[in-house]
């Protein structure tokens, strides 16, 4: 016996309890087919690439219970794909030809459709589900061929451990949000749920262990309370001469961690930690009545509720399932959903769409595969939306997960930028950033990611780090990186002003007082706190160097002290006159810090961003000059207790001009439109002006977010408010610090 079939003998042993013995010797030329033509070709962990191949088969024969080609077609789909990827048209065609004559033309079809279908690029979250849809069309000539990519994508995600954990994350995410979906809407419940428990154990591994080890605890307790709960039943059913078996399924993994975040409890809270299944074993024309009598006997002994009622038995659902469900009072405050269903029901549910071969058979010719793919053709349109949606939920954990063009998946926190993307990826990529791509539409640095969402960044060679980039990243990485520019830059301009100003007072002759002298002096007439800031002026040319040889030529002879002595008179002469007349001030300063100085330099506290109308006071910084807080800023009572002597009384002038930015954060239904009604409130009815609006998906029916708009004083900001909750579906809306 050869290696290959000696490696594979608990498969092919399978392969013989199923199937006849030409089938079993077409698979075992399969082997060796495959192990040919994938000699050296291994996975991550260094195994043959045919384990992958073995595995999938297997799972397509047993799990999702297709036939000889399929069992076959997954053998050998790794290298059809292979000779597709290696864009060799001469190789691919001399495959297909050496398929088509040891395994039959219908083989043929299913791994050419399974090699198209591995070359699909995913564009956006929107047009993965899309695709989705579209990849079944196009390529689905024969149905099989998504089932199997299923079985395909269920083997990888149960050897995903080998993967790099950036792989990982990609993978796991498209097997919770797309093929998860694709196999929940096929019927494929048992693989469905795999896919999202195996899913989770990656993307969520925290909550994940956490739930596997409270499953651990409660096990014996929870079998015990089973077998207390069913005996009654058990010997009702056996009085009514009932044939039937009954399994118990603990709910899964994901389906837990799903009801805990949605309804926000423990794990404790959640109730219907399991589900009792009952069997019957009848005639196809008996099963409806034996289904209901099994149905009365439960209710006997256990109150149902009602509003948890589902009859999939006069109605199956749309992929075939059929199933007769209640949720049963269980006393001592637990819940235990009971699924009755017969031996048939039970086989469709397990094996989905695919159980339909075996109780119709795709061998009764091509128009049962038409309809049976013109059925999944629907299923298909109607996943459509599904897919969209759950791209836009958030994960519990408040990170986002997005992609490249090239498909690698980044994780990165919720908010994240399109600068804080680049500068994940890179830091050059991210000092050169311009703006970027999001599913192929053009947005500035400053757009915030969501889910899914594909990006690509376009970079200019003169763009460089600026320091208002620090007002919308939100990655310590990127924070960090435009700090260490800002400070080289500085340090860099620092040294080139003070080499200029030296330079210059040796040009013009003005050395009679030492430089320090001369800086000490320039600071105070430029109101710079340091000789730092006053030399990166003069290196960026932000101030005339024309000006500051006048400015020093007229105070190293005197002239400046008479200057600034009558200029001092005319304002204290001018101050007077206004109070006299009690005439309002015509300063176009926003504020009034000391009644005595205008024009002094201030800036606006971003812990707290005050606006006109807020109460506010002054508080002088060490490097930053003064800077206005709101009297009720988070901040304030620490800066009041422990710096009394840096606070300045600080108020509006009455007749100050100007806008202010504020924050609304906003709490509301999740509904169509809801973005553009805030919008054409504020915008179009208000006539105020929107700087950034961001509103998603909870994932519970509310959509949370917010919008920043610039307003004249605080009156506004209540207006504002107001018109916002008059929208309808809008709950809660507020003004926030920041």
């Amino acid at each position: 016996m050869s290696d290959v079939l000696v490696r594979y003998a608990d498969f092919r042993k399978t392969i013989a309890g199923m199937f006849s013995t030409v089938t079993q010797t077409m698979v075992d030329a399969a082997l060796h087919y495959a192990n040919k033509h994938l000699e050296g070709q291994t996975r991550y962990d260094g195994t043959p690439m045919l384990d992958h191949a073995v595995a999938v088969a297997r799972i397509v024969a047993t799990e999702v219970g297709l036939g000889r080609n399929s069992t076959v077609s997954a053998i050998i789909h790794d290298v059809v794909r292979l000779a597709a990827k290696s864009e060799d048209e001469q190789r691919l065609e001399t495959t297909l030809a050496q398929c088509k004559k040891l395994f039959g033309e219908e083989v043929v079809g299913i791994v050419s459709g399974l090699a198209n279908i591995s070359e699909l690029k995913f564009n956006t979250h929107k047009e993965q589900a899309s695709s989705f849809r579209d990849m079944i069309v196009a390529y689905s000539e024969d149905p099989r061929v998504i089932l199997i990519k299923l079985a395909d994508r269920l083997e990888v995600m149960r050897s995903i451990t080998i993967f790099p954990e950036s792989k990982r994350k990609k993978k796991s995410w498209e097997s919770m949000n797309l093929y998860a979906q694709i196999a929940h809407k096929l019927g494929l419940y048992n693989i469905k749920s795999e896919l999202e428990d195996l899913a989770l154990s990656q993307l969520e591994s925290k909550d994940y262990k956490h739930i596997v080890g409270k499953l651990a605890e409660s096990e014996a307790e929870r079998l015990a309370f089973i077998e207390r709960f069913l005996e009654p039943i058990r010997k009702a059913l056996d009085a009514a001469g009932i044939k039937y078996h009954i399994k118990s399924r603990t709910k899964s993994v994901y389906s837990i961690w799903n009801k805990m975040r949605k309804q926000q409890v423990d794990f404790e809270g959640v109730y219907d930690i399991f589900a009792l299944r009952i069997i019957i074993d009848c005639p196809k024309e008996q099963e409806k009545a034996q289904c209901w009598l099994v149905y009365s006997i439960v209710s006997d002994f256990y109150t149902p509720n009602t509003d948890r009622m589902r009859d999939w038995i006069t109605i199956p659902k749309s992929n075939g399932y059929e199933s007769l469900h209640t949720t049963v009072s269980a006393g001592e405050g637990k819940w235990v959903e009971i699924q009755i269903r017969t031996e048939r029901m039970d086989d469709i549910a397990e094996l989905g769409i695919a159980a339909h071969w075996r109780y119709k058979g795709v061998n009764q010719g091509a128009q049962t595969s038409e309809l049976w793919l013109q059925r999944l053709r629907e299923l298909m349109d109607e996943t459509k939306e599904d897919i969209a949606e759950r791209f836009d939920a958030k994960p519990a954990s408040g990170e986002i997960f997005v992609f490249t063009p090239n498909g690698d998946i980044r994780k990165l926190p919720e908010g994240a930028t399109i600068l804080d993307f680049a500068f994940d990826i890179h830091t050059n990529l991210g000092s050169t950033c311009s703006g970027g791509k999001v599913n192929g539409r053009a947005v500035p640095i400053r757009e915030t990611l969501k889910n899914g969402d594909i990006v690509e960044i376009i970079t200019q060679k003169n763009q460089q780090p600026k320091a208002d980039w620090l007002n919308f990243v939100v990655t310590s990485k990127a924070r960090q990186r435009i700090k260490a520019f800002i400070r080289e830059e500085q340090a860099k301009n620092a040294k080139l002003g003070r080499e200029e100003l030296e330079r210059k007072l040796k040009n013009w002759k003005l050395t009679s007082k030492s430089i320090d002298e001369v800086v000490a002096y320039l600071c105070k007439y430029y109101k710079q706190r340091t000789g730092t800031a006053l030399y990166e002026l003069i290196a960026t040319e932000k101030i005339d160097l024309a000006v500051v040889k006048d400015v020093i030529s007229r105070w190293l002879s005197g002239e400046a002290d008479e200057e600034r002595r009558a200029a001092e008179a005319a304002a204290e002469a001018a101050r007077r006159q206004s109070q006299s007349a009690a005439k309002p001030t015509t300063s176009t300063d926003a504020l009034i810090i000391d009644e005595g100085i205008n024009n002094i330099v201030y800036k606006l506290a971003k812990c707290c961003n005050p606006i006109k109308g807020d109460d506010i006071f002054g508080f002088v910084t060490i490097n930053a000059g003064i800077t206005i807080h709101r009297c009720d800023c988070p901040n304030a009572k620490h800066i009041r207790k422990n710096y009394p002597y840096r606070i300045m009384e600080a108020k509006w002038r009455e007749q100050a001009q100007g806008s202010f930015r504020v924050t609304i954060a906003i709490t509301a239904q999740d509904s169509a439109g809801l973005v553009n009604q805030i919008t054409e409130v504020v915008s179009r009815d208000l006539k105020l002006n929107i700087r950034t609006i961001n509103i998603s998906s909870r994932g519970d029916g509310t959509g949370v977010g917010t919008i920043s708009v610039e307003v004249p004083s605080t009156s506004v900001v209540d207006m504002l408010l107001h018109a916002i909750m008059r929208i309808k579906g809008v709950q809660r809306a507020v003004r926030v610090n920041n």
